[in-house]
């Protein structure tokens, strides 16, 4: 048993490190979000110190991932509440958020700093999509307009008309996708607007 949790432990740095390049974020900016120096960060991620459940929670709360995520902690209990993250190859992540099957499908997704001046690669599939920033900046190439959304902006659209989605050069983004099939769109309600107080 303790050379699973030695090993479970040694892995810790390198998913740190990893974590930290894929958003694209300095050890000073660590630091300074989650209160750790950055000598202590930087021994963390080469392996020279294991992590305590102190600073942990911190650098789990700053990546917006678990600490079952950040240890790559077995499954454990009900399989259908652990949903992983998929890596991609540009540095993205994106995290399903639902499993079932048909339906309306929610994803989270994660970018790295993107270039202003990049060529977007519009695509186009059966579907409607919902998208709503979380942080950062989403550049949104929509058929022919370019938008920028901030945090708490949303787009929604039918994902037949060419679209792109990326973060600018101002650093990563985090946005929330709602994904259906033709026909199927997320449906937001508000509430009655009041009249003036009597």
């Amino acid at each position: 048993m303790d050379g699973a949790i030695d090993r479970t432990l040694d892995a810790v740095g390198p998913r740190l490190k990893r974590l930290r390049l894929q958003r694209d974020v300095t050890l000073a900016d660590l630091a300074e979000e989650t209160g750790i120096s950055t000598s202590t960060l930087s021994r963390l991620e080469a392996g020279l110190r294991r992590p305590t459940l102190e600073q942990l929670l911190p650098l789990a709360r700053a990546y917006g991932v678990t600490l079952d995520e950040l240890v790559d902690a077995p499954p454990t209990g009900d399989p259908r509440v652990n949903l992983r993250p998929i890596p991609g190859g540009d540095g993205s992540i994106i995290l399903p958020l639902t499993r079932r099957p048909g339906g309306i499908q929610a994803y989270k997704f994660v970018l790295p700093t993107g270039s202003d001046d990049a060529e977007p690669d519009l695509r186009t599939h059966e579907g409607y999509d919902w998208a709503y920033v979380l942080n950062g900046t989403l550049r949104l190439v929509l058929g022919e307009h370019d938008l920028i959304l901030k945090p708490g902006e949303a787009a929604e659209f039918d994902t037949r008309t060419p679209h792109w989605f990326g973060a600018t050069g101002a650093g990563p983004v985090e946005f929330l996708s709602l994904i259906g099939k033709q026909g199927e769109r997320a449906h937001v309600r508000a509430a009655p607007r009041q009249g003036p107080a009597e």
